[in-house]
């Protein structure tokens, strides 16, 4: 009968080579990711209560082009579209750093935009979106949500301390405990 004449894939010396193979490639694959780990997405997401309302605080940053009246980093920041879609933010720094970003979505009655870093030359990040939400806690105070997602700055492994993950994270985290707490000051003034 055919169906019990072993056929050569079962010879015992193939099943030995054939899991030897095998166990190499298992090994090999273990060694693999750990080898090849490229940078991972960080996040930062930095809040503020503000004691006046959203409405107040909103008017005050929804402009794409008004940080440079609310960071204290920022010395310009013209917006090309103003805030429709698209629109690109050159932002120079007091510092004379510059970065370039585009408006990627916008939002008045939820108080929300979000954008892109085009060109983060200032910042040690790549890949860079954050989004600026105001939401109100009550009538007369408000909370500012800024949140961020990036890869650092040095896209291969061994990346120098000044463009590795703690560099990136300390930067953007820096940046916008900056911009809230200006905020916070300027929108509470009475």
């Amino acid at each position: 009968m055919p169906f019990l004449t072993p056929s050569p894939d079962h010879h015992p010396s193939r099943r030995r080579w054939l899991a030897t193979a095998l166990a190499g490639l298992g090994a090999a694959a273990a060694v693999l990711p750990a080898a090849a780990h490229g940078p991972t997405r960080q996040k930062v997401v930095e809040t503020i209560s503000i004691d006046a309302p959203a409405d107040a605080v909103w008017a005050r940053i929804k402009a794409f082009d008004a940080l440079k009246d609310w960071h204290p980093a920022v010395a310009e920041s013209p917006a090309d579209k103003g805030s429709s879609v698209g629109s690109v933010r050159t932002i120079k720094l007091k510092d004379g750093g510059q970065l370039v970003e585009t408006l990627e979505a916008f939002n008045d009655a939820q108080r929300r935009y979000s954008y892109r870093l085009k060109d983060g030359g200032a910042l040690p990040v790549t890949n860079y979106t954050s989004t600026l939400t105001v939401t109100p806690d009550g009538d007369a105070k408000s909370t500012v949500e800024w949140r961020g997602a990036f890869y650092r700055g040095h896209p291969n492994n061994d990346p120098p301390p000044d463009r590795n993950d703690e560099a990136a994270v300390a930067a953007v985290t820096g940046v916008y405990k900056a911009g809230l707490q200006n905020l916070k000051q300027l929108a509470e003034k009475k």
